[in-house]
């Protein structure tokens, strides 16, 4: 009786392991690097604009943010021209069938939010993002 239920045992245990380890795969798209390369500059004089702004820079694809980050709180007058612009530049493995939205959210204390926003098509591995702020 003994042997049979350390029998039993064994057996049980092996059928779990064999159940558990069994995985279901599903089609994984090929991922491709996209890069995006985000250029903020403004060719208007703000020297006499002390306002705060706030920069964020985003991608998004279909219902998903992928990237989302802040810049650091700035005085519209210290946006820099265009000789001296912030570059950034943002590197995502995603698979190149799908559309891309990218580009940049600011909030001007006391004024209001705005956005520049840009795409990249299905296939498209690199784009610049280039907003001259107005």
């Amino acid at each position: 009786m003994k042997k049979n239920l350390i029998q039993l045992f064994i057996a049980g245990m092996i059928l779990v392991n064999i159940t558990s380890c069994s995985k279901q795969s599903r089609p994984v798209s090929p991922t491709q690097n996209r890069t995006i390369k985000f250029h903020l500059y403004t060719s208007q004089n703000f020297s006499d604009n002390d306002s705060t702004i706030n920069f964020s820079l985003f991608i998004k694809k279909t219902g998903e943010t992928v990237f989302d980050s802040s810049l650091s709180a700035m005085q519209i007058k210290d946006i820099p021209d265009a000789a001296h612009k912030l570059v950034i530049i943002k590197t995502i493995q995603d698979n190149t069938d799908s559309e891309l939205a990218a580009g940049f959210r600011y909030q001007i204390q006391n004024v209001g939010n705005s956005w520049h926003t840009d795409t990249l098509s299905s296939g498209v591995t690199f784009k610049i993002i280039d907003f001259d702020f107005q």
